[in-house]
């Protein structure tokens, strides 16, 4: 057993038994665990000591870069004059749209054939329609001139108009809004029309404030009871192939091309690699800023997720290295409670299993069998995946890296400020948000940074 994996795994058991003895007295969870197995302990400590080398203190942080003239703590003032309305393709018209060439009894026999509810899909659509009459109303009614535009209605022209944008919908019509979001300090405002199907972690909280008592929210919002928040977001700098390749929308890309994508990477070549005038040693690439920033996560690997991903990976602290593996996720403290969580968090299967291999090894006693412990740890260690969405800092992770003679990922999980990826991949993708795809392939480079300057401005009732 490797010395620094085994003496992290002695510091969980020792953590355990102080739970165990003295319940009242739990320490923080950032050098214990991550899941179980000796590569992910290695991978956890080392986010712990980088996170502590930035200064990073996850209950009392506070970013200094919170926008261009604002701050967190300021006295909210909320006067718009002008609103839009973003609000959500519904399940029905995504499938109408699909099936435009039919009729309405193909549509419902099409529907049947695949064990789609077509009255359900029907009465959802009209619910989320009614609710957004509600948001609309109660805009008009308070003085607000309010546009509803849909997903390609949001273009630029439209968002300098307004004063506020509110989505409609869920987190997926909130994230598509936030790309529009460039070099602006205007509130995004998320209200959750459906809070039945959708949690909506990125809207107003939908107990108290979905679009049915979307009028409660406003009034809040308008007489300064309320306070800004701040989101961090991912700038991606791309250069190599492909750097000025049009993003493709994967929701669009399903409507028009839905059995293939990018068939002509194999004529690809690195034409745009540019010999630096008067060397023949250097080479430098042209550079290309992403023109969306990424709220949640960014993820680069191969389209087909079966293949394996190969590319160069480094940080501002860590030197670069060649990995394989299902793919790189890279997120901010908006993502970090969404796939970034999903991927990382351990249950009590594995927290039991990994202090029954520890008293196997160190002939200790820790309480296995004590669900109360067990779960505390759980708990503990799940909440330490995630951090505060103003915090100017990315989150990453290898997905299941290769380890061999070849390859041997040194660290699979940490925290940077700055990540660069160099793809040796045939068909790849760089995706934002999970809507926006960009081809990364062979000699493509990515650079990530928090964008500080351009943090989502957005508003929080708690």
């Amino acid at each position: 057993m490797h010395g620094f994996a085994f003496s992290k795994v002695l510091r969980v058991c020792n953590w355990a038994k102080q739970c165990h003895t003295q319940r009242s007295q739990y320490q923080p969870l950032n050098d214990l665990i991550l899941r179980c197995n000796l590569n992910n302990v290695i991978r956890f400590c080392s986010e712990a000591t980088c996170r502590n080398s930035y200064g990073i203190d996850d209950s009392h942080y506070k970013s200094n870069h919170r926008g261009i003239g604002f701050s967190e703590d300021e006295e909210p003032l909320f006067q718009p004059r002008r609103a839009v309305i973003l609000t959500k393709m519904t399940r029905y018209e995504y499938e109408r749209k699909l099936c435009h060439a039919m009729t309405d009894d193909e549509f419902k026999a099409y529907l049947d054939s695949k064990d789609s509810d077509y009255k359900g899909l029907l009465d959802r659509h009209k619910n989320h329609y009614a609710a957004l009459d509600v948001i609309k109303k109660e805009l008009l009614n308070a003085n607000i001139e309010t546009r509803v535009v849909h997903r390609f209605g949001l273009v630029q022209s439209v968002v300098d108009w307004a004063d506020v944008v509110f989505t409609a919908g869920g987190d997926g019509t909130y994230l598509l809004a936030a790309n529009k979001f460039v070099n602006t300090c205007k509130p995004l405002i998320g209200i959750n029309t459906d809070p039945d199907r959708s949690e909506g972690h990125l809207c107003l909280p939908k107990r108290d404030y979905a679009a049915s008592k979307f009028g409660q929210a406003l009034r809040r919002l308008l007489s300064g009871n309320f306070g800004w928040k701040w989101r961090q977001r991912i700038q991606v700098t791309m250069s190599g192939s492909h750097m000025n390749d049009d993003p493709i929308e994967l929701h669009d890309q399903q409507l028009i091309f839905p059995e293939h994508r990018f068939t002509e990477h194999i004529a690809e070549d690195e034409q745009v690699r540019l010999l630096k005038h008067g060397s023949s040693q250097q080479r430098f690439y042209p550079q290309r800023t992403l023109p969306c920033l990424a709220l949640n996560e960014c993820f680069l690997g191969e389209s087909l997720s079966s293949r394996v991903s190969y590319y160069e990976f480094s940080t501002d602290t860590l030197a670069k290295e060649k990995q394989k593996s299902s793919g790189v996720t890279i997120c901010t403290g908006t993502g970090s409670s969404s796939w970034h969580f999903h991927i990382n968090h351990l249950s009590e299967g594995s927290v039991r299993k990994i202090l029954e291999i520890a008293n196997d090894v160190t002939g200790s006693n820790y309480p296995v069998q004590d669900h109360n412990t067990i779960e505390t740890i759980m708990n503990k260690f799940n909440s330490s995946l995630r951090f505060d969405p103003s915090e100017p800092l990315m989150a990453y992770t290898i997905r299941d890296p290769i380890r061999n003679a070849v390859f041997n990922v040194g660290r699979t999980s940490g925290f940077a400020k700055k990540i660069t990826i160099r793809s040796r991949m045939w068909d790849a993708c760089l995706v934002i948000d999970g809507g926006m795809s960009f081809k990364f392939n062979d000699g493509a480079i990515a650079s990530f940074e928090i964008a500080e300057n351009n943090a989502l401005r957005t508003v929080t009732l708690d």
